[in-house]
């Protein structure tokens, strides 16, 4: 291994400890509590150094919301595997959706409330949003009739980000969770036939 390989190889896994370190605090205490000077201790580096890898904290976010729908990609791929048909698979792609962003609350906002500047919807978006878009627009896609199945999907999409959203923050009843999805794929199905 030559010395640039090894400065390479050890870069890389300074952005990945970074990366890591602000999700994990993230996790812990809110993305309020992530700032590069927080991030430089925990991780004994200096702030030029975080510098050196991301021009600031918007960027550190992004990277972890990267991060997140490569995650989201893979477990929306596994939800439908042992379905049986497309309504099955539909039903398993939503409930993996609202379970991920049950489980990762602070990844969750990273990936869709916080600045990230990550270009959703146009063809320079990253492999990761693509690839989490395609696992979602798969299954669903198979139930959207004769409407358009990425317009169906991005439907879809909206409602589950938005009963998501509300349910985590506590402006739905805490009691009616599970109720409220299993009407919402009920409806989105129904929504097939119009």
């Amino acid at each position: 291994m030559t010395a640039y390989d090894r400065r390479e190889r050890e870069r890389a896994e300074r952005h990945q400890l970074i990366v890591r370190t602000a999700r994990d605090l993230a996790e812990d205490e809110g993305w309020e509590a992530v700032t590069v000077r927080k991030l430089a201790a925990l991780i004994e580096y200096s702030q030029p150094v975080l510098y050196s890898h991301f021009a600031n904290r918007d960027a550190i976010v992004a990277a972890v919301a990267l991060e997140g729908f490569e995650e989201l990609a893979g477990e929306l791929r596994e939800a439908p595997r042992n379905a049986e048909g497309p309504i099955e698979a539909f039903t398993a792609v939503v409930g993996a959706y609202a379970a991920f962003a049950a489980a990762h609350p602070a990844l969750y906002d990273a990936m869709f409330t916080h600045a990230t500047g990550l270009p959703f919807g146009r063809s320079e978006a990253p492999e990761q949003l693509k690839e989490a878009f395609t696992a979602l627009a798969g299954p669903v896609g198979e139930v959207s009739g004769r409407h358009d199945p990425e317009t169906f999907t991005e439907l879809v999409w909206t409602a589950l980000h938005g009963l998501v959203t509300l349910t985590r923050s506590g402006r739905l009843r805490p009691d009616l969770a599970e109720e409220r999805l299993d009407l919402l794929i009920t409806l989105m199905l129904a929504g097939e036939r119009v």
